[in-house]
């Protein structure tokens, strides 16, 4: 038995156009077990309680054995990073849009997470753009060559969000479905 956990960012109230959104309900029309909680206090999120929030659902989600799949957008990504749940549950991790460091700590609603301590989660890959301004280093450089995680580049995708154009992610939900399965640009 599988599941799916998605985890959203900063200031990100679930909204219908999403890729996330999209994903969990074409997931759910598939009869997947799909656990996509609204983490608490999305404009100004608090690590604990995000912690809290994501052990929880992790917890929803792994359920009578089911294996888990979390994808995390955006702040969702350092939370993962830092202060993930430990569950042995835990298949794979696609972290899409992990917003740097630098970023992060120069604004104070999200400023501690920035101070997490990151380290590699098993099944880990990362989805970012060449062109994301959460993240101007690079995804590759920021969080793919320090953890060892690899890392697929989408050009000019920004931060991967409704804005820039995510909302149906075909090659995400194949991925979900088929974990060969490439992702690429929308």
């Amino acid at each position: 038995m599988r599941a799916f956990l998605i985890l959203h960012g900063w200031d990100n109230h679930r909204p219908p156009g999403h890729w996330q959104y999209e994903l969990a309900a074409a997931l759910r029309e598939r009869g997947e077990r799909v656990v996509y909680p609204q983490l608490p206090e999305a404009a100004t999120p608090d690590v604990d309680a995000w912690r809290a929030a994501a052990a929880e659902a992790l917890r929803e989600a792994a359920a009578d054995g089911a294996r888990v799949t979390v994808l995390c957008h955006s702040l969702a990504c350092l939370l993962w990073l830092g202060a993930r749940p430990q569950e042995a549950a835990v298949e794979r991790v696609l972290l899409v849009a992990p917003p740097s460091h630098g970023f992060v700590s120069g604004h104070a609603e999200i400023a501690a997470f920035a101070q997490l301590p990151v380290s590699r989660p098993d099944g880990a890959l990362i989805v970012a753009s060449d062109a994301d301004p959460y993240c101007p280093e690079g995804a590759e450089r920021a969080f793919g060559a320090p953890l060892g995680i690899p890392v697929v580049t989408i050009p000019g995708g920004g931060h991967l969000e409704r804005t820039a154009g995510y909302g149906e992610w075909p090659s995400v939900l194949a991925w979900c479905l088929d974990p060969g399965a490439a992702i690429v640009a929308r």
